[in-house]
């Protein structure tokens, strides 16, 4: 990635951390709009997309979270941070129809927490979190663990960071994609770098049912966390092994953009190519090209008949007013 050079690198960086989010809520069954999660990271980032999707507040709360817990991975992981953390996921104050706390510990006013799967009478409880009345000395054992203890090697802490909260399981809603946060920010933290390659959560999400049931298996169990970190080991390899599939379009731009290098090009030309690059759909015609440009379609077939006889373009095979444009593949 180095190699690449700063733009590449954010350009990953941006599909890594748009994975990250994507992901981590489809773990839980939710799932947000790509568009908008990747339109809500650029702007943050600063970067140059062209058309943004405007975010709704959702998006935009599992955004700052997860930016917050990686850019910033330096900073004191702290009560009142994780409270923002939790308030930025529910800014409605509630969890579907049903009406929770925000910026603060769990109450169980309608009970102990539970984890439960099946139908109404005949549920089957997985697990039972700690009374809410342990939850602050539970917390502050865990916080100050995480900010002092340097015994154990960062990559095992993000581990059994991840596993130590989703088991107090402090906040009514949420648990585990904070938890998911708080290990990004301890694999950061490993690598002393903000920069994103590989994405746990997506790794997590291919792997759903193995990762529920290991946990299941270590909560109900006794003391012994071996199987559970050796299967977030075996996540994490899996993510990193996987980065060259997230990256591979990166890859491919960084190639194209090598392969174009000395053929002239104005500024709607290159703006175009990577629209096309970045994944467009359907096919280009010069109506779309000047749609994309804000040019006229006359101005559009000008700038694309150079780049067919440079072998940039390629007419796709329909004719007449079907006239079709396609990148060349190298």
């Amino acid at each position: 990635m180095n190699a690449l050079g700063f733009q590449f690198q954010q350009e990953a960086g941006l599909q890594t951390l748009t994975a990250d989010v994507l992901k981590s809520s489809e773990i839980e069954g939710e799932r947000l709009d790509a568009g908008q999660v990747r339109s809500s990271i650029a702007r943050r980032l600063g970067m140059d997309i062209g058309a943004l999707k405007p975010a709704d507040r959702n998006v935009e709360g599992v955004v700052e979270m997860m930016l917050d817990a990686t850019r910033h991975y330096d900073q004191p992981l702290t009560t009142e941070r994780l409270f923002a953390w939790h308030a930025s996921l529910f800014p409605t104050g509630r969890s579907g129809m049903t009406k929770i706390g925000t910026g603060a510990w769990r109450a169980d006013g309608t009970g102990p927490m539970q984890v439960v799967s099946g139908p109404v009478g005949n549920e089957r409880v997985h697990f039972e979190a700690p009374k809410a009345d342990r939850l602050e000395a539970e917390m502050q054992g865990f916080l100050d663990w995480f900010e002092t203890d340097s015994s154990i090697d960062p990559v095992l802490k993000a581990a059994l960071a991840h596993l130590w909260f989703v088991t107090i399981h402090p906040f009514d809603d949420g648990n585990g994609r904070v938890a998911r946060a708080i290990a990004d920010m301890a694999l950061a933290r490993s690598e002393n770098s903000p920069q994103r390659f590989y994405s746990m959560s997506a790794q997590i999400r291919q792997e759903r049912n193995a990762y529920y049931g290991i946990l299941e298996q270590t909560q109900t169990g006794g003391m012994d966390i071996t199987p559970w970190m050796e299967w977030f080991l075996g996540c994490l390899g899996g993510a990193i092994d996987g980065a060259q599939t997230t990256l591979s379009a990166v890859l491919a731009k960084a190639r194209f953009w090598e392969r174009a290098q000395g053929v002239p090009l104005n500024d709607r030309q290159r703006l175009v190519l990577n629209r096309l690059l970045d994944g467009f759909e359907g096919k280009l015609t010069t109506s779309k090209y000047a749609k994309l440009a804000r040019c006229s379609q006359d101005t559009a077939l000008r700038d694309i008949l150079p780049l067919v006889e440079r072998g940039i373009l390629v007419r796709n095979p329909e004719g007449g007013r079907s006239t079709s444009y396609a990148l060349a593949q190298g």
